[in-house]
């Protein structure tokens, strides 16, 4: 059994796969900037979070639902649950995340939502297949299947994820394309860190330069 303070957040599986980085910055040492990217996420997730429950026919709509799996030590919110009424009248869970941009080439996404599927398979006993993922720039849905890859590729990010988390470490800096969307590139610093072994080094190199220019 997993203990209570050993529990990941959902999001922080978002991060980890985006940039192990990235995630350390936030999960370890409570960094956070926002920028322009991060405050359209947040304003389209308060108005999906403030519609509250909705009932549509046979779909039923749970907005900001709490979840938690003790198994995967898990814990979070899902920004909307849809349970659609099935043939033999049971209702089947179906998660919908919403992301501001567009789909991205990495599965972080993805991980974050099948993650929530194994928390709400393991409220309800119920496996479920699909869910999907709602992007802001597209204005559309893009299914996903969890299928024993994704289901695989999250299990193995949870356990990555919490021995980073037990290590207290944040991983080395590595510059990247995306980088240039990440509201922490000015604390993460990744086209001077990961050209120097550490931030002692790049320190002292610094004051070094400054006492030859003097």
């Amino acid at each position: 059994m997993i203990h209570d303070d050993d529990f990941l957040l959902l999001s922080a599986l978002q991060h980890y796969v985006f940039c192990p980085r990235q995630c350390g910055l936030i999960h370890l040492e409570d960094a956070w900037e926002e920028n322009l990217f991060t405050a359209e996420g947040r304003v389209m997730h308060k108005k999906v979070h403030d519609v509250g429950f909705e009932s549509r026919g046979k779909i039923r709509a749970e907005r900001n639902m709490l979840l938690e799996s003790k198994e995967y030590g898990l814990r979070g919110k899902a920004d909307v649950v849809e349970f659609h009424l099935q043939s033999n009248g049971d209702w089947l869970p179906f998660p919908v995340e919403y992301k501001r941009g567009k789909p991205k080439t990495n599965n972080s996404d993805k991980v974050q939502l099948c993650a929530q599927a194994l928390c709400l398979e393991e409220l309800t006993e119920r496996r479920i297949e699909n869910g999907a993922l709602f992007y802001g720039k597209t204005r559309k849905r893009m299914e996903v299947c969890f299928d024993q890859l994704l289901r695989m590729e999250t299990i193995k990010t949870i356990n990555e994820l919490r021995q980073m988390i037990a290590s207290g470490v944040t991983p080395k800096a590595s510059y990247s394309s995306k980088c240039k969307t990440c509201s922490l590139n000015d604390l993460c610093l990744p086209k001077i860190l990961s050209k120097t072994s550490s931030v002692r080094s790049y320190i002292n190199r610094m004051v070094k330069e400054s006492c030859e220019n003097i």
